[in-house]
């Protein structure tokens, strides 16, 4: 009886996601490292304009990783068709779970087992560790680009280029703070190339970042 009531359940799912999917009039893109503005109304077949007014966008050269975009472009019948792709794929992996979950429980009257609580320790002890290195290795190259860019100095100036990080005028957007500068150095770097780390090897390429 569970397993027809969620057979039941993933087909009203199916129907409802087919349906959200057919009426939809916009498309939404999430930021990737990389990504400009100009690259995504390009693969979406619309303007930056566009993009920039759907988004509300003070500065069309400044997004974010993992910022999600409206666009207005014409793929209304490729979202259709994947949300319909996966509603049919939850469907058909509802059923295998179900099928999985009763084999399980009848399979657990006669068998118990434990996994040994060392494996989740050393996992952990093994994440910790590297998010200390990579973030070590990070701020290296944060001080190491600040300090080729401007000697590590808020106040330097260089043409349009501002502060310790020689941001463009345009990014800081008339505020010159430290703060400011701070936070969009690190918009600008997780944006464009993912880390300092990335950030850093790329300078040490083509002399800039």
């Amino acid at each position: 009886m569970k397993i027809k009531n969620a057979l039941l359940s993933t087909a009203a799912a199916t129907a409802s996601l087919f349906a959200i999917g057919a009426t939809a009039q916009a498309a939404t893109v999430t930021v990737k490292s990389g990504d400009t503005v100009s690259e995504i109304a390009s693969k979406n077949n619309t303007t930056v304009d566009a993009i920039q007014k759907a988004n509300d966008l003070n500065n069309v050269n400044l997004i974010f990783v993992g910022q999600q975009l409206e666009v207005n472009g014409d793929n209304t019948a490729a979202t259709t068709s994947t949300t319909t792709t996966q509603a049919t794929q939850t469907s058909t992996t509802t059923t295998s779970q179900s099928t999985q979950a009763s084999q399980s429980s009848q399979a657990s009257q006669t068998q118990s087992y434990s996994a040994p609580a060392t494996t989740t320790t050393t996992a952990s002890t093994q994440s910790s560790t590297s998010n200390y290195s990579n973030n070590g290795s990070d701020s290296a190259a944060k001080a190491w680009i600040a300090n080729k860019e401007s000697g590590g100095s808020y106040s330097a100036r260089n043409g349009q280029y501002v502060g310790k990080y020689q941001l463009s005028s345009s990014y800081l957007n008339g505020d010159y703070s430290a703060a400011n500068q701070e936070r969009v150095a690190e918009s600008y770097v997780s944006s464009r190339y993912g880390s300092w780390s990335a950030a850093k090897s790329h300078w040490l390429s083509n002399g800039w970042y």
